[in-house]
């Protein structure tokens, strides 16, 4: 059985702090005791008070996150903040919690590589989309048209809907950005690609680049994000015997409709 620091110097190993943008505060986020055992970790995108309640229910003794539980800093931990009051209670539960952010962006094999590969893009090769941060572009097994390209975009994901600008009729080759990535529109045309897939971006970012004849997906921060999960429980296998997962079954904190 591992611990929470065995747990963490080895996803750290994997993962380290160098990969992340400077803005970001990921990494072992809750910790009351780094030599506690892990027999089961919970997987969630963010950790939400439903997540630690759920974490609970299930018996994990870690939580993996995507997005940091702590980013903007605390003041008091006295709960009277919503980030406070999930820290006191993870520590009064014996939970510890770990987040691998933008790290997780950039790795090979990572948000990225998942997007990629998710749609089955082939000829995967690297473009730097934002403060050094890596992402993936890649050729579509065959080309689309630009609508049945957003369907296929929002089945492979299970996106419940895709907001998108058309800049061309088709679509052979495909830029993808988990997250967030209004800031790389103009990274990914220069790719060469014909659409770009992200999470979230502007509306008038969408404008433009469909006037520019580039066409822009965006799929939802969470669907983008969602597989983060599977990243880790295959470098954790690799490494440790005999843990268990469980994945939190709210996807995301905000309701599609």
């Amino acid at each position: 059985m591992a611990t929470v620091s065995e747990l963490y110097t080895h996803l750290n190993t994997l993962l380290p702090r160098s990969l992340s943008c400077e803005w970001d505060n990921d990494g072992l986020m809750v910790c009351g005791d780094p030599n506690a055992e892990v027999k089961k970790i919970l997987f969630t995108l963010d950790i939400t008070m439903q997540a630690v309640e759920y974490a609970e229910k299930v018996g994990a003794d870690l939580i993996i996150s995507h997005h940091p539980l702590i980013f903007k800093g605390i003041k008091h931990m006295n709960g009277e903040d919503i980030t406070s009051k999930k820290v006191i209670r993870l520590l009064q539960r014996g939970i510890s919690a770990m987040s691998f952010h933008t790290r997780l962006d950039a790795a090979e094999g990572g948000i990225n590589d998942i997007l990629a590969e998710t749609l089955r893009l082939q000829n995967i090769q690297k473009f730097e989309a934002e403060e050094g941060l890596d992402s993936r572009f890649g050729d579509l097994e065959h080309e689309m048209t630009f609508e049945d390209f957003c369907l296929y975009v929002k089945e492979k994901l299970g996106a419940p809907s895709i907001l998108a600008s058309k800049g061309r009729d088709t679509v052979s080759r495909v830029a993808v950005l988990g997250g967030a990535g209004k800031d790389a529109i103009f990274s990914a045309m220069a790719t060469g690609a014909d659409a770009y897939l992200t999470g979230e971006a502007n509306y008038h970012g969408l404008l433009d680049a469909a006037e520019m004849g580039f066409s822009v997906l965006t799929a939802g921060h969470d669907f983008t994000e969602n597989a983060f999960f599977t990243y880790f429980k295959k470098a954790l296998n690799e490494k440790f015997d005999g843990l268990m997962f469980a994945e939190n079954p709210v996807k995301c904190a905000l309701y599609h409709f």
